[in-house]
C-alpha cells in the first residue's frame, strides 16, 4: 500500500499522474519567482523588491523576535474569536435549519445583519469592547460566524427527511435524539467544510481586526505599507501564506480522518 502526502494543493503522492502533479506545481512556483525577479530589474526596489530582498527581510524580522511577537499577539485573538464564532454559527444553523419555529422567528434579523461586513463593526468594537485582543476578536468571531451559520443551516436543511423517518421508526423520538444521532453525523461533511473554510477566513480578517490598533501581524502589515516599506509588506504576507498553508493542511488533515467513512 503507497502512502499518501497531502499537500495544500491536494497532490497525492504514491503514483506518476501524482508526481507530475508536483512538478507542474513546483515549476508553476518557480516560474512565478522568476517572473517576480526580472520584474524587480525593471522597478526601483520601492515598488518591487525582488524576492531576494523580500526573503532577507524575512529572515531578519524573525530573528528579531518581531515576527514571533506578531504572530503570538495575532493568534491572541485569531483564536478565541474564531472558536466562538465558530461555535455560535453552528449552533444557531443547525437550530434554525431544525426548527421551523426558530427559523420563522430568526430569519428576518439574519437578512438584516447578515449583509454586514465585518469591517464595518470594528466602530462597535471599540464602543462595546475597547482597544483590545477582546475587541479584535469579535471583529474575528463576526466573520467566523456566517461562514459557518449558512454551512451548518445548509447540511443540516439537506439532511434527507427518509433519514428522520427511519430514525423514528427504530426507536429515536426525541429531537436531541434525532440531532446527535441522524442529523449532526448526515450534516457532518458541510459543517466541517464550514469550519475550514471559516479558520482560512478569519486568519485573513487579522488585518481588519487589528486596524484599531491591535498589535499583531495584520498591524505590522499595515504600518510597513504606511511607511511604503514593500518589502516589508512582502515579507508579511509571506509570513501570512505559510501560517495559512499550515492551518489548512492541518485542518484538510483532520478533516479527512473525520469524514474517512463516506
Amino acid at each position: 500500500m503507497s502512502t499518501r502526502l497531502e499537500t495544500d494543493l491536494g497532490i497525492e503522492f504514491g503514483g506518476e499522474y501524482d508526481r507530475r502533479r508536483f512538478v507542474r506545481g513546483t515549476l508553476g512556483v518557480a516560474a512565478f519567482v522568476l517572473l517576480w525577479t526580472v520584474a524587480s530589474w525593471f522597478n526601483p526596489p520601492y515598488v518591487l523588491p525582488s524576492p531576494v530582498a523580500v526573503v532577507e527581510v524575512f529572515v531578519t524580522e524573525l530573528r528579531s523576535g518581531a515576527m514571533a511577537d506578531a504572530l503570538l499577539a495575532s493568534f491572541t485573538h485569531w483564536l478565541p474569536g474564531t472558536v466562538i464564532g465558530t461555535t455560535l454559527g453552528i449552533a444557531l444553523g443547525v437550530t434554525m435549519a431544525y426548527s421551523d419555529l426558530a427559523d420563522d422567528v430568526a430569519t428576518p434579523l439574519v437578512r438584516v445583519l447578515r449583509p454586514v461586513p465585518p469591517l464595518a463593526l470594528i466602530g462597535f468594537a471599540i464602543a462595546w469592547i475597547g482597544l483590545n485582543h477582546a475587541g479584535a476578536a469579535f471583529i474575528i468571531a463576526a466573520g467566523a460566524f456566517w461562514i459557518n451559520y449558512y454551512a451548518a443551516y445548509g447540511g443540516v436543511d439537506s439532511v434527507p427527511e427518509e433519514f428522520v423517518d427511519v430514525a423514528d421508526s427504530l426507536g429515536v423520538d426525541t429531537d436531541l435524539g434525532l440531532i446527535r444521532k441522524v442529523v449532526l453525523p448526515a450534516a457532518l461533511p458541510e459543517i466541517v467544510t464550514g469550519i475550514r473554510t471559516g479558520i482560512g477566513r478569519c486568519w485573513m480578517l487579522i488585518i481588519a481586526a487589528e486596524l484599531m490598533g491591535v498589535s499583531g501581524v495584520g498591524r505590522e502589515l499595515y504600518t510597513a505599507s504606511q511607511n511604503l516599506s514593500v518589502d516589508a509588506v512582502l515579507a508579511y504576507i509571506l509570513l501570512m501564506s505559510l501560517v495559512y498553508l499550515v492551518l489548512d493542511s492541518g485542518v484538510g488533515a483532520v478533516q479527512n480522518r473525520v469524514l474517512a467513512w463516506r
